[in-house]
């Protein structure tokens, strides 16, 4: 129950803040937003406020926030159409019928002949008695069709209208909030927790491994490797990973001597990959302090993003294979072990995540942000948009292969946690 509640808390948080950059940057723009949702599929909670529902959904397959004129849904009222009118005090139109089975005495009914629902926003037509009449659309008139009421989008509400650089912005915000989001998780930990000072002292040396041969010792501060200087347990891990099998001198500060000692590290294959490995385990000495919890936030955040672009780059260079990937039942199965070891592991292991999640979306990838990064600027280069049936259909075929590689990800997870 624990991991339960522990992956929808941080699913939940990933995915709102993510959406929410979007929401800000669009109401920022003056773009309507119809829905701000967390999850996909059927709705199992749902809140209006203004002019926004705010949406729970089934599935933990992402969110989605809803701007007006996006999915092309506007609505046209063809002529000969018949549609019931509700006026306000000012004779404009504040509700649209289209079902006509309406008992309100108060209901205008009209045979369209034409309209405008964007940007004119009027409705010509014959009433009852077959005057043709014009009558005004208020900006904040809603559409009832079977019982549901969708406000109308004025043109300059919706978000074709606006500059292609408020457009871009409201696309990009929702990966760069997931970054935002690392920061701060990673700098609430630093003054939480404390900041590691990632001095190189070894805390533990593991029984028959190539460090306890080599007469490595508890509290041993690493000095040198080769004969260069090390100021970090970072460039004394990565000095040991690059050098599997190699023989390595190592010069160690112990009880205010010198030790030279030489170890051969173990070579350990993952993912196709080679790495050495010397068996000692660090626990660095922690420090609190705000400036140190800030500088802390934004070298982690630095640090994972290049890390998760290298093993990027090493899928496309077939290092990894698909099988490396994980999906929903993946990630549930790490929180699950990460929530073993406590609050600020999670938290670590959340921001990680958020990470992630923004570098995915930023991806050039048909139906995720990236690409619509991508059209906005094929749209800047050739100074016009490219027409939106052609880019609906490329996204929704990047939608549909997105699917897929889902499902086949998540079958792989099924079968390495399950079977």
């Amino acid at each position: 129950m624990e991991t339960v509640i522990a992956f929808i808390v941080i699913f939940g948080t990933l995915v709102a803040f993510h959406e929410f950059g979007h929401f800000l940057f669009a109401k920022r723009a003056g773009i309507m937003v119809r829905e701000f949702a967390i999850g996909m599929g059927p709705k199992i909670l749902a809140i209006r406020k203004g002019e926004t529902q705010y949406t729970i959904r089934l599935l933990p397959l992402g969110g989605y926030v809803r701007m007006a004129g996006e999915d092309f849904d506007t609505v046209e009222l063809q002529p000969g159409f018949r549609v019931g009118l509700l006026l306000n005090a000012q004779d404009e139109i504040e509700k649209i019928y289209l079902n006509r089975n309406v008992s309100n005495p108060n209901i205008l009914n009209l045979e369209v002949e034409k309209s405008d629902l964007d940007k004119e926003l009027y409705i010509e037509g014959y009433d009852e008695d077959g005057k043709l009449v014009r009558l005004k659309i208020a900006r904040t008139a809603m559409i009832i069709e079977k019982g549901q009421e969708t406000l109308i989008a004025p043109y300059d509400r919706q978000f074709e209208s606006k500059s292609l650089g408020s457009r871009a912005m409201a696309i990009f915000a929702g990966p760069l909030f997931n970054f935002i989001l690392a920061f701060f998780i990673f700098l609430a930990l630093g003054l939480l927790n404390g900041v590691p000072t990632n001095e190189p002292i070894i805390s533990e040396v593991k029984p028959d491994t190539p460090a306890q041969m080599a007469g490595l010792k508890k509290d041993d501060l690493i000095t040198g490797v080769d004969g260069k200087s090390i100021d970090s347990w970072t460039e004394f891990s990565e000095a040991i990973q690059e050098s599997p099998g190699v023989p390595m001198a190592l010069e160690v500060e112990r009880a205010g001597e010198t030790v030279s000692l030489e170890v051969i590290p173990e070579t350990i294959e993952d993912a196709g990959r080679e790495f050495g490995q010397i068996g000692v385990i660090y626990s660095s000495p922690l420090e609190k302090g705000i400036i140190k919890s800030v500088v802390f936030g934004a070298e982690q955040t630095y640090t994972w993003t290049v890390k998760i672009f290298e093993l990027l780059g090493m899928l496309v260079t077939g290092q990894f294979t698909i099988d490396a990937l994980s999906g929903p039942v993946g990630i549930y199965k790490a929180t699950e072990e990460v929530a073993q070891y406590g609050i600020f592991n999670l938290m670590n292991w959340g921001a990680v995540l958020s990470i992630n999640l923004g570098i995915m979306n930023l991806l050039p990838l048909p139906a995720l942000d990236g690409g619509r990064l991508l059209f906005f600027l094929f749209e800047g280069l050739r100074g016009k948009p490219i027409d939106k049936q052609k880019e609906g259909m490329v996204h929704f075929v990047g939608i549909m292969l997105l699917m897929v590689l889902m499902l086949v990800v998540t079958w792989n997870d099924i079968q390495r946690f399950f079977f």
